[in-house]
């Protein structure tokens, strides 16, 4: 694939955090897919996949960023320590392994909430 020169930095940039923000359609999951790969394949100094957070705004976003790392790294030992999740899976996730809410606890939406209510 070709990469613009600001997908190009985004990939190649390393030793930092980096939030990426740009339009539906611009290549943002398969920049962040890539960087990931560049990352954990890099010879000098790869970055172990459970030092990875990937965090989307929503559950689509996350699935299909998790499906193309996956094809794209297949087999890798250690792939299903990379956390892939929308901001509310993390959220939970972060709850729930610090013993602030029980695990036994459900995290729901607004729509079920008015549901069981109703």
């Amino acid at each position: 694939m070709e990469w613009t020169d600001s997908q190009k930095q985004v990939i190649e940039l390393h030793n930092r955090d980096l939030l990426v923000s740009a339009a539906a359609g611009s290549g943002k999951t398969a920049v962040l897919v890539e960087r990931i790969i560049s990352m954990v394949t890099r010879e000098d100094h790869p970055v172990d996949i459970d030092r990875i957070l990937v965090v989307t705004f929503t559950r689509a976003a996350a699935k299909e960023m998790k499906e193309r790392i996956y094809e794209r790294m297949g087999n890798v030992r250690g792939l299903d320590a990379l956390f892939v999740g929308n901001v509310h899976r993390f959220c939970s996730r972060f709850l729930f392994e610090n013993g602030i809410v029980p695990e036994h606890t459900a995290v729901i939406d607004n729509d079920t909430s008015f549901s069981i209510m109703a």
